[in-house]
């Protein structure tokens, strides 16, 4: 397929009037169906597709209650005290301000896209559904009168065609030089370059999206590139961080490439994460992390407080599969810890140099296959948790220091099955009150049928070494 060259300021639908009903646009526009998407609790799109006439004439849309908590595998936790065996509706509700077109689409049938809310019958939340936990921390946040300030950094790599699981990845050629990166190329714009036309179809893509970017960088990685989003609205971060991972592996298939999001594709390079700085602002929109002398409010510190408590028992938010551990490496910029301290990339949480005005923490320890709501949801509701209970941090790490040789270097869990012990000890107590009991559970019970899946393959390494051996 041909790439998508038409800019995005052409696209038809934004030719039409914005004041015209939605019915009258879409026929304008020549539009036949949209895309009627919500993130699962991976962060997987899911959705149904509908008529464009159906949706904008406000056809009602359901679903199973239990597709939000879909395993990666396709399987599904058969915990009844969590998931009826009835299995009832859930009602898709789209959000108006998400309504987009689908970059890669093409002229010839475009379509739309919309971010829909998951609700039981009666109209409440579905406790089931990311988007809505995320919503509920940040209402916790207004009711104290403050608006959270969220910029999430994403890595990714981008591979050649890849359809064999039992082969690693590899960086594809470039197309001007015909050759591979075979090395690292932090920073390189030439590398960039020889994905040109790749670059140049996402960023309208993104564009038409309405995802706000900011620097785009080749990381240290082999062919691994990091792209971070504007700070803003918490919801409409996670919103776009959501369709950036969207828009990167559909334009990335039409070039005859794979977008990865896995936190550590390839053994002996670089994993890719997902650091999000977070602020917090009053309803004047200062920066209540700063007192008006310029100095460190106590609430930051408090923040960073919750965070040291209860990030360690979240790591299952941050860090939700097997191989999101293998990311974490002592000594690496990958922290294994959840020490803090000014410009230090080896601490898991990282207070960047800046004024006043934008002094914020940075959380290093999500990884770039984290779901974007549930981890922005438990790196806030960490934090508010130590402005509510007035938590102090430890000390912090120098600044030339290595916080992974100061005592108590590895606080965060080594292995996914510690990471599921963490979470399922803390669910009588803080999990329930950080992320709601039914969310903690449901999750919980995927999670936990996502490592027994995982325990059932025999791997490379044991028939490697076991099986001429022992």
């Amino acid at each position: 397929m041909a790439p998508n060259t038409f800019p995005a300021a052409a696209h038809p639908w934004l030719a039409t009037d914005p004041a015209a009903p939605l019915a009258e646009r879409v026929r304008a526009a020549g539009i036949r169906e949209v895309e009627c998407l919500f993130p699962d609790i991976s962060g997987v799109p899911r959705g149904k597709l509908m008529p464009a006439a159906s949706f904008a004439g406000g056809a009602e849309l359901r679903i199973a209650q239990a597709i939000p908590m879909q395993c990666v595998t396709g399987e599904y936790s058969l915990d009844t005290r969590l998931f009826a065996d009835s299995d009832p509706d859930v009602r898709l509700l789209p959000d108006a301000a998400t309504l987009r077109p689908v970059p890669w689409a093409g002229a010839q049938r475009p379509r739309l896209l919309a971010l829909h809310d998951c609700l039981e019958p009666d109209g409440s939340p579905c406790d089931y559904a990311v988007r809505n936990l995320l919503k509920g921390v940040l209402a916790r946040y207004a009711a104290l009168g403050l608006t959270p300030v969220v910029a999430p950094e994403i890595e990714f790599y981008l591979f050649a065609a890849h359809s064999d699981p039992d082969l690693p990845p590899e960086p594809p050629r470039g197309l001007r030089s015909g050759r591979a990166e075979a090395g690292d190329a932090a920073f390189s714009l030439h590398m960039r370059n020889e994905l040109a036309p790749f670059w140049d179809e996402f960023q309208a893509a993104l564009e038409t999206l309405g995802v706000a970017t900011d620097t785009w960088i080749h990381e240290v990685g082999c062919s691994q590139y990091e792209i971070n989003l504007l700070h803003g609205d918490a919801l409409a971060v996670a919103d776009q961080a959501f369709l950036f991972k969207l828009a990167a592996r559909e334009v990335a298939l039409r070039h005859g490439l794979n977008a990865v999001f896995m936190a550590k594709p390839v053994a002996g390079q670089a994993g890719s994460s997902m650091h999000i700085h977070q602020s917090l602002v009053d309803k004047d929109g200062r920066n209540i992390f700063s007192r008006p002398d310029g100095s460190a409010d106590q609430r930051f510190f408090h923040f960073i407080g919750g965070l040291q408590a209860h990030g360690a028992d979240l790591a299952l938010c941050f860090a939700p599969n097997v191989n999101a551990f293998r990311r974490y490496v002592a000594g690496a910029q990958a922290p294994v810890n959840l020490h803090w301290g000014e410009d230090n990339r080896s601490t898991g949480l990282r207070v960047p140099r800046s004024g006043p005005a934008a002094r914020r923490v940075e959380n290093r320890i999500a990884g770039a296959d984290a779901n974007p709501y549930v981890a922005i949801a438990a790196s806030l509701a960490a934090g508010l948790a130590g402005i509510e209970d007035q938590l102090q941090p430890g000390a912090p790490v120098g600044t030339t220091d290595n916080a992974s040789t100061v005592a108590g270097g590895q606080t965060l869990p080594r292995t996914l099955a510690h990471a599921l012990e963490r979470f399922e000890a803390a669910l009588p107590g803080s999990m329930s009150r950080l992320l709601g009991e039914r969310f903690a559970r449901g999750y919980l019970a995927v999670k936990t049928l996502e490592h027994e899946h995982y325990q059932r393959e025999i791997s490379a390494w044991e028939r490697r070494y076991l099986l001429p051996q022992v």
